[in-house]
């Protein structure tokens, strides 16, 4: 097996990985806010606040997170 196709399989590997533990993470974070939905609330408010005070909130599909208005020309 040469070094590009080692290269291939463990990226699939880990694509696989990646995404299951994305769907078993997703279904516990369904079940908390079920639970606790009034903390799971607060918590999510609290991390989107964070992000846009941050910078890191995308505001276009392109991933810009500044808006055009704040921009140096």
């Amino acid at each position: 097996m040469g070094t590009v196709e080692r290269r291939t399989e463990v990226a699939k590997a880990q694509a696989v990985r990646k995404r299951n533990y994305r769907r078993a993470r997703d279904r516990a974070l369904a079940r908390l806010s079920r639970d606790y939905p009034n903390v799971y609330r607060t918590y999510l408010e609290e991390e989107m606040n964070s992000d846009e005070d941050m910078g890191k909130k995308w505001l276009d599909i392109a991933g810009n997170t500044k808006s055009s208005r704040f921009r140096r020309r």
